[in-house]
């Protein structure tokens, strides 16, 4: 892998990581217009210190761990791991949604088999459970991906999947992983933006749908979607607007975080997305000093699980 490429598959982490941090501080509140500057200062409902990340990315280490262990992210064995970290996590945490919360505290066990069978009961009480809160964490899976092998994008797509099932029961919720990580993926190893490279990979019946929602984004500003940005496809058309109007990586979570609500979440969203295009190296500085979270890391810990990720025989985890 060469250097621009590394750099780029450590931005997807970064990236997501660091829209958090900066949008935790506006969550649930009214969008942000310009000229007021957007700062990675803290505070928020939470009180959170400046450049701390939140549910988004806390989700995500686990995921970012499991990677750098070298293990199969869809396997059942890495799955269970992952419903224990989070279950774990989720008993001290203070931010986490509700839909997750729901899932994770009803579990008769710690395994992926409890954890989906408590996810469709969630979907079956609320009728509905396609929050945004799977895509959220989702970008640091495609850094087991990018070897180029012919199968890999459908794998990925496994993955994301499976990934999502364990919190996220409604198809919505799985479509909108698939379609971001091959995007990201995409990013990574072409710098190009394409959030439509997955479509191929979703069911026959969803293809038109998720075009109609893309290109209703392309011809939207993020803050549109301001109003129902918990949902994931809202998210989803949120972050991918920041992105494309974007010109840098700064730009891309300031835009982000200016439409307000979820600003955390739309800004990981688009982070992981824009970190693939422009790279780690783009992330200012001064947010990379900031950059801390569960479980106590900084920007350089996930810098070092993302470089084991890439090459996962480097170093034990």
């Amino acid at each position: 892998m060469n250097t621009s490429t590394r750099d780029r598959a450590i931005g997807a982490v970064l990236g997501s990581a660091a829209g958090d941090a900066l949008g935790a501080g506006y969550e649930f509140r009214p969008a942000v217009p310009e000229p007021t500057p957007i700062r990675m200062a803290g505070g928020g409902s939470f009180g959170w210190a400046p450049g701390e990340w939140t549910d988004d990315t806390s989700m995500a280490v686990p995921i970012l761990r499991t990677l750098a262990r070298g293990g199969d992210p869809a396997s059942e064995v890495a799955l269970d791991g992952l419903v224990a970290a989070w279950a774990d996590w989720a008993r001290t945490a203070p931010d986490v949604g509700i839909q997750t919360r729901n899932v994770l505290t009803g579990l008769e066990a710690r395994t992926a088999v409890s954890a989906r069978a408590a996810a469709r009961q969630e979907h079956e009480f609320r009728g509905r459970s396609a929050g945004n809160g799977s895509l959220m964490r989702t970008a640091p899976l495609v850094l087991g991906y990018l070897t180029g092998t012919v199968d890999e994008e459908p794998r990925l797509a496994e993955a994301a999947r499976a990934i999502s099932d364990l919190t996220h029961y409604e198809s919505d919720a799985g479509d909108a992983c698939v379609l971001w990580c091959v995007a990201i993926r995409k990013a990574v190893l072409t710098g190009e933006l394409d959030v439509m490279a997955g479509l191929d990979l979703l069911d026959l019946d969803k293809r038109r749908i998720w075009v109609d929602r893309i290109v209703t984004a392309e011809h939207s500003e993020p803050v549109d979607f301001t109003d129902s940005n918990g949902w994931v496809v809202s998210a989803f058309q949120a972050a991918y607007a920041a992105v494309r109007r974007s010109t840098g990586l700064e730009d891309a979570l300031v835009r982000a975080v200016r439409t307000g609500n979820d600003t955390d979440t739309v800004a990981a969203i688009a982070g992981g997305l824009a970190g693939a295009l422009y790279g780690a190296s783009a992330l200012p500085g001064e947010w990379r000093e900031l950059l801390h979270g569960w479980p106590r890391l900084r920007a350089g810990d996930l810098v070092a699980l993302s470089e084991q990720a890439l090459d996962p025989r480097s170093a034990a985890v």
